[in-house]
């Protein structure tokens, strides 16, 4: 399941700039087939940042990952076809990777209901402790 729709992007951009963004053929409609592969990215780059802490892909999608993954396939929508990505959009872009990795550091968690979301795991520490130091210390 992905993490935002085309729903999503149309919310958040003029439909005008989701056809000038993905109409490469000029046939003046949303090519959808472009806005699945940034969202596709999109939510990869989001599984790569919290799948330490939660098991990916979410079943559930909390609306930050959601908003994150619709500035971040915004970007790379703009990045596939322009140099210049508008600051705006580079802005949230950036806004979604500082959220991203509050969520990876733990200062952020994700308000998850579906236990199978979460990621179980054990760490093993190794710490090494010297006995025979000769007196030193």
């Amino acid at each position: 399941m992905a993490y935002c729709s085309l729903e999503d992007l149309k919310k958040a951009l003029p439909e005008a700039s989701l056809i000038q963004l993905t109409d490469d053929e000029s046939l003046g409609a949303v090519n959808e087939e472009r806005v699945s592969e940034a969202i596709s990215k999109a939510d990869g780059e989001i599984d790569g940042y919290i799948g330490g802490r939660y098991s990916v892909p979410l079943s559930t999608v909390p609306d930050v990952i959601r908003r994150c993954s619709v500035s971040i396939a915004v970007y790379l929508l703009y990045t596939r076809t322009m140099e210049d990505v508008p600051d705006t959009r580079r802005g949230d872009y950036k806004d979604a990777l500082r959220i991203l990795e509050r969520i990876q550091d733990g200062k952020m968690t994700l308000n998850l209901s579906d236990s199978s979301d979460f990621a179980f795991g054990v760490v093993i520490s190794s710490h090494f402790e010297d006995d025979n130091s000769g007196g030193l210390g």
